[in-house]
């Protein structure tokens, strides 16, 4: 069977040069590098202050209303829905605080 009666695709790996597809039509040069890590530029700013405002409310404010909660009121809401408040919103904010454009 020839590659014109396939219809389909056919894999080459001619056709590519160092994880870069070289492709008729296509500008493979126009693609941009990945940055590593350690060369971005990331400094510690106003985010990371926040997540770290919030690592603080959820791991020391939070227990310690979980904590001072008045007996006669309801426990389910003490023991499910305070932890579950800051565990939300410590997750936003990490998603947040890390992803940059």
């Amino acid at each position: 069977m020839t590659s014109s009666d396939d219809g389909g695709y056919v894999h080459d790996p001619a056709a590519f040069d160092d994880g870069e597809a070289r492709e008729s039509g296509d500008d493979a040069d126009d693609w941009d590098e990945p940055v590593h890590p350690a060369a971005a530029d990331r400094e510690f700013d106003w985010r990371g202050w926040i997540l770290v405002g919030v690592v603080v409310f959820a791991f020391v404010i939070s227990p310690l209303t979980i904590l001072l909660w008045p007996p006669a009121t309801d426990y389910l809401f003490a023991l499910i829905i305070l932890p579950l408040a800051p565990a939300v919103l410590l997750a936003l904010t990490a998603v947040w605080a890390t992803t940059r454009p």
